[in-house]
């Protein structure tokens, strides 16, 4: 998985009671674009560092 600042991180729920989050990428920790990503939550203006996981895809910004 490769992303670049600005890009969007959709993680999908794969168990009942878990929803689709979507987070925009503020800062990637290495210069190729791999993970981990700090992410900014949609839903929660909240910022966390990630690790994506099979679940997730990389939307770009373009």
């Amino acid at each position: 998985m490769r992303a670049r600042i600005g890009d969007r991180v959709v993680i999908e729920g794969t168990h009942t009671g878990y929803r689709r989050r979507v987070g925009v990428i503020t800062q990637i920790e290495h210069p190729d674009g791999a993970p981990p990503y700090e992410v900014t939550w949609a839903d929660s203006d909240r910022k966390t560092l990630i690790f994506p996981g099979a679940e997730a895809h990389i939307e770009s910004r373009d």
